[in-house]
């Protein structure tokens, strides 16, 4: 990276031409829009931006103006957009037969559910699919809870585990919360993020009394015992912050001892996002009993899954449960090619390769940009936290706001998250090259450079 960047750094070549655009305006879509479409579906920027072709980890305008995707349509992309030999096979099944259930056999139903257990530890072997993340945390609640016959389930504080009523329960956010209700017996624990912790202390020593609140909390607020302890190894809307190594091994014990099961929510972290390991959970030397997925397994498809071992999975067939869309042949397709194209084309390994080195040249804005305040992250999951002061730790959010749309016009597109909105999330589809990496990071020093004057 160099360290002098020009005005408007230079994108890399892509090597394709979008097709010409010939739908309604971008005035005509907004207008429908908003007269036809729910309130509460947002836009991300100051100008809305109408994406109308994707391909690899490149995004197209109406105008046909390229755009980096740095945030793989929220973390949903992982091969990259319309990869053309997952595009194949999802056209030929879509071919051949769109929908079918569970209730009758289909080959691809549980060749991915084999598939899917062979990339994971011995014993968790038992899937179960359906359409979303939220889903996904929903069954692995009930799971927990129809296996120990307990009720009350941990999460952490500034953690995200979907829309529902039952995950918004268990997301701490504020933001992503309605007042409804959403489900009794939920408690947050302290978030072990040793950046913004209430405690002190080495961020091991973060991390253990991080684990001992969750002791504290089933204490004081359970009878005694849990159903289950459900966390992120990173945390993706939280702003991809996470405890020290012997966090998870410590919250796990604490919840075995008290009868609960241990829920890792991969739906961001999961694929081989995060470089040297298919599953975040496998970075921090645990083993959940309950691994859920989402995003990165159908690369734009609406695929989820579940996946525990037989005899907590046993403990619901004492009822009927059952969906209608869960384990259709055109997700499993997808699926199925998810899983060969993160082997073939090697994306894991080039996610911890150019992760590297993006991480890297994080660290190098941070030494020459005092808003950086921390750089955290594995792979191709990072962030990048903003602040006004580095010793006060004051959120630079306005800030963030400003360089992420200044990125924007520069052609990156970022995400954005944190508790205060100040956290840079940097999570590409996983097929990014070195050259792409070296040109955000350009665009970032240029951004960087504007906002703080």
């Amino acid at each position: 990276m160099t360290t002098m960047s020009p005005a408007r750094p230079a994108m890399p070549p892509s090597g394709h031409t979008p097709r010409p655009y010939a739908g309604p305006s971008k005035q005509e879509v907004l207008a429908l829009r908003r007269q036809h479409c729910h309130p509460s579906t947002f836009l991300y920027y100051r100008e809305p931006l109408m994406v109308v072709e994707g391909h690899m980890q490149y995004l197209f305008d109406e105008t046909g103006r390229r755009y980096l995707d740095f945030f793989a349509g929220i973390v949903t992309v992982s091969c990259g957009h319309s990869h053309p030999r997952l595009v194949e096979r999802v056209q030929a099944q879509v071919g051949t037969l769109m929908h079918t259930t569970t209730i009758y056999l289909h080959p691809g139903f549980p060749t991915l559910a084999k598939r899917l257990a062979d990339k994971l530890p011995a014993g968790l072997d038992v899937v179960y699919f359906v359409n979303s993340g939220s889903e996904a945390n929903d069954l692995a609640v009930l799971m927990a809870r129809s296996f120990t016959g307990h009720s009350d389930v941990i999460a952490l504080r500034n953690g995200y585990h979907g829309g529902s009523p039952s995950t918004m329960a268990l997301t701490s956010h504020s933001t992503w919360k309605f007042p409804v209700q959403q489900g009794g017996g939920v408690h947050h624990a302290v978030c072990p993020d040793p950046y913004r912790s209430p405690y002190t202390g080495t961020p091991e020593e973060i991390a253990t009394r991080s684990a001992a609140d969750i002791r504290d909390l089933i204490r004081y607020s359970t009878p005694g015992k849990v159903a289950a302890f459900i966390a992120e190894p990173m945390q993706g809307v939280g702003g991809v912050t996470h405890g020290a190594p012997n966090y998870l091994r410590e919250a796990y014990a604490v919840i075995r001892e008290h009868g609960g099961l241990c829920v890792a929510d991969e739906v961001q972290t999961g694929f081989g996002r995060t470089g040297e390991h298919f599953w975040g959970f496998e970075r921090f030397g645990v083993l959940p009993d309950i691994v859920t997925m989402a995003k990165g397994i159908g690369n734009g498809a609406p695929l989820a899954a579940v996946v525990t071992r037989r005899e907590i999975a046993e403990a619901m067939t004492h009822r009927i449960h059952f969906n209608t869309f869960g384990g259709n042949p055109v997700s499993m397709a997808a699926g199925l090619a998810v899983l060969d194209i993160i082997e073939e084309d090697g994306l894991q390994e080039n996610a911890r390769i150019v992760g590297g080195r993006l991480k890297r040249g994080l660290q190098e804005l941070m030494a020459r940009h005092r808003l950086i305040g921390d750089v955290r992250g594995a792979g191709l999951m990072l962030g990048a936290e903003l602040v006004r002061d580095r010793e006060t730790r004051e959120p630079a959010t306005q800030e963030t706001m400003a360089v992420w749309e200044a990125a924007k016009e520069m052609g990156v597109l970022l995400g954005k998250g944190g508790l205060d909105g100040n956290v840079l999330r940097i999570k590409p589809p996983l097929c990014i090259t070195a050259a792409d990496a070296d040109f955000a990071l350009e665009v970032l020093d240029v951004a960087l450079r504007r906002v703080a004057g």
